[in-house]
């Protein structure tokens, strides 16, 4: 029954897991994104190439990058992501997931993930300000210009310097939020310019992010848009750019089957230590107690699983207020809450292997029990 019970709700939050992670992925990031090792200059050519490209939908500048944020003398280091709200709701809805305010990135404007909002104690109309490590090198250079300069150019080069670290003043328009812990903590939404501006692009990009018809099939359509991509620029989809994470979780959750699935066994082998009544009886009580314990123990673990899938975000919110234990902390796994799918097929070859594992593992006491000579066994006794 526990065997059963742990199987089922493990494999079904692992999938869940799975599925929401690629999900939330898909939802935040573009199924393909082409960049350089530099900065992106003849960009405009480029999108109109990829456009042209089969199974391309819709494309979008991108700047990406991270980050100085404070307010109220709370600084935090997200990232930025610069982005052209027309188009890029064309490859990724961000606005269906604004939870205060809109997505209005007119002007010097910001939308913020919620846990960075949290995290900052900022809300809609707060002005936050943005410091970028993206002119480092003009900072630096604008030091030692003042080092060697005298009188008249001193000044020059203190009000040259005042005009590179001057920071980026932002008024917060919208929250977001995902439900992924990482966009939400990690992330504010800026306009194109601002990122241009704070990494001192001029008309440059970073990147062009890209939606095909199906996410699924990304792969073909990088391999189009890299026939006219020159180095060092270069193409990934969303698989390749996550897929540390998805190959973690498919290895975790085969390695939990089974490993879980030997409780199974284990449990079903206890049979043997069951004494047969007589020789004449002894197959069938062993076979019947077999059954019957399989049956029972399979059909009690499987209500008791779907049962813990049904209110396994309770569950685990009561561990964590009544006995402190934090079973799925969201810094760790970046989900809000815990995520599950049942699949019929996984919960079928569960119950269908305890039960039959049950049943034929009395098949063994039940050879021996049957050889049992009860004159050597009184005997002995």
């Amino acid at each position: 029954m526990l065997g059963v019970t742990v199987l089922i709700l493990v494999i079904s939050v692992m999938t869940g897991f799975d599925r929401e992670l690629r999900q939330k992925v898909i939802d935040f990031d573009a199924h393909i994104l082409v960049s350089t090792e530099d900065v992106l200059r003849d960009w405009r050519t480029l999108k109109t190439k990829i456009d042209n490209t089969p199974g391309v939908v819709a494309t979008a500048p991108y700047i990406q990058g991270p980050v100085i944020v404070e307010f109220q003398n709370r600084r935090v280091a997200p990232l930025i992501r610069g982005v052209d709200p027309a188009e890029e709701e064309k490859v990724i809805p961000l606005r269906k997931f604004i939870k205060y305010g809109n997505l209005n990135l007119e002007g010097d404007s910001t939308v913020l993930g919620i846990e960075l909002a949290r995290k900052l104690q900022a809300n809609v109309g707060d002005k936050i300000t943005v410091y970028s490590p993206g002119n480092l090198g003009q900072i630096l250079d604008g030091i030692k210009k003042l080092e060697n300069a005298k009188g008249d150019e001193e000044k020059k080069a203190i009000d040259q310097l005042r005009d590179v670290i001057l920071p980026k003043e932002l008024t917060i328009t919208g929250i977001f939020e995902t439900g992924h812990y990482l966009h939400d903590s990690e992330y504010l939404l800026v306009p194109v310019y601002v990122g241009q501006e704070l990494y001192g692009l001029q008309d440059g990009l970073h990147g062009i992010t890209v939606r095909t018809d199906n996410p699924y099939s990304a792969e073909r359509v990088k391999q189009a848009i890299e026939q006219f991509l020159e180095p060092p620029e270069y193409a990934q989809t969303w698989i390749d750019m996550n897929h540390q994470f998805f190959e973690a979780v498919r290895l975790e959750r085969s390695v939990m089957f089974f490993l879980l699935f030997f409780i199974v066994v284990v449990a079903a082998f206890g049979i043997m230590k069951a004494l047969g009544a007589n020789i004449a009886q002894v197959i069938w009580v062993f076979l019947g107690q077999g059954t019957i314990v399989g049956l029972f123990g399979t059909l009690t673990g499987l209500g008791l699983g779907m049962t813990l899938i049904r209110y396994r975000n309770e569950f685990s919110q009561w561990l964590a207020t009544t006995l402190h234990i934090e079973v799925f902390p969201r810094e760790v796994y970046q989900f809000s809450a815990i995520p599950a799918e049942v699949i019929p097929r996984d919960v079928a070859i569960i119950c269908i292997s305890a039960f039959f594992i049950c049943s034929i593992a009395a098949l063994i006491p039940a050879y021996f029990a049957a050889r049992l000579d009860p004159v050597k066994a009184l005997r002995y006794e």
